[in-house]
């Protein structure tokens, strides 16, 4: 992520929705202990400031000191910034250990990571048993009949700027890969959708733009797609200026642990099914092997079972 201005990082703290407090009850839940937390891409601690009313510590890292700045302070969370330089281990490390930690959260910001070091952090220091990581997004608004056509024409006029890591946003994390197994709360291409209410005035929906990701890249390329004309139309669309508008973020949500390991001898062979379904363990067919019913049986039992070895 681009690290943010001082006062863009105002503007992103306005317009940036409040996660409903629902999600982390349904979640936490879902979790067999409740000691630790992190939060990753915190930014100003969001999902931290949530992720505390369940879990005993929470730690939370950022890239963007601008953001930290303006973090949400808590006797039990913890705020680091974790520059790029930063090592797997040293990560490790600052999280808690290997194995340490019950729920791994990344709130609108896993699609800027590298997610080979990322996902080698979380195989690290998740928990085997009962630890979850949750990844979530919000890649539209909805406020109104006037404005959002505006807004989907400034997203169309994005395209030519986003980054690969930008269109997974935009996807709603459909082709994020995710290497976790489901639990029934989204899976990787096929993320649960929800809604995020929030509360937006005119002057804190502009900053937001100024601050949004793709419209940053665009400047860096000389092109400004905030302009005078743009913000003219969503003033007259928008009314009354000082009117603080209720609009709904479109967010996207997968959950996962850990696969469970299945053993050699738990695996189940299976036969055409046009011949009849046949599903035996290779223990018992081995144990069948050993008990014929006379020397008779024996010879045709190992003649029977050398013919469906062949085959």
């Amino acid at each position: 992520m681009a690290a943010l201005s001082e006062k863009e990082a105002e503007a992103y703290l306005d317009a940036r929705p409040r996660y409903p407090i629902d999600w982390y009850k349904k979640i936490a839940a879902r979790t067999l202990d409740h000691k630790f937390a992190w939060d990753v891409g915190t930014g100003n601690g969001q999902a931290a400031i949530g992720l505390v009313e369940h879990y005993e510590n929470v730690v939370a890292t950022d890239i963007n000191e601008a953001q930290l700045k303006r973090a949400i302070k808590h006797s039990r969370i913890s705020y680091h910034h974790t520059p790029t330089t930063i090592s797997e281990d040293e990560m490790v490390a600052l999280v808690g250990g290997e194995n340490s930690v019950d729920l791994i959260v990344a709130a609108q910001a896993v699609h800027f990571f590298d997610l080979t070091t990322f996902y080698n952090v979380v195989k690290r220091v998740l928990r085997k048993e009962g630890g979850l990581i949750v990844v979530w997004v919000y890649n539209d608004i909805i406020i109104s009949p006037e404005i959002d056509p505006i807004m989907k024409r400034l997203v169309d006029s994005t395209l030519p700027f986003r980054t690969p890591i930008m269109n997974l946003a935009f996807d709603g994390y459909k082709t994020l890969p995710f290497p976790f197994e489901a639990i029934g709360m989204g899976s990787e291409g096929k993320p649960i959708t929800l809604d995020i209410p929030h509360k937006l005035s005119l002057k804190g929906f502009i900053g937001f733009l100024r601050s949004w990701q793709p419209a940053m890249k665009a400047k860096e390329k000389g092109v400004e797609l905030i302009n005078e004309d743009l913000i003219t139309k969503f003033e007259e669309a928008w009314g009354d200026k000082n009117q603080v508008k209720d609009v709904f973020y479109k967010a996207h949500m997968i959950v996962g642990k850990f696969p469970e390991v299945k053993f050699e001898s738990d695996q189940v062979l299976s036969q055409d099914s046009n011949k009849g379904l046949l599903l035996e363990t290779e223990v018992g067919r081995n144990h069948k092997r050993r008990q014929p019913s006379d020397e008779g049986d024996s010879r045709q039992s190992k003649k029977q079972n050398t013919s469906e070895d062949e085959a």
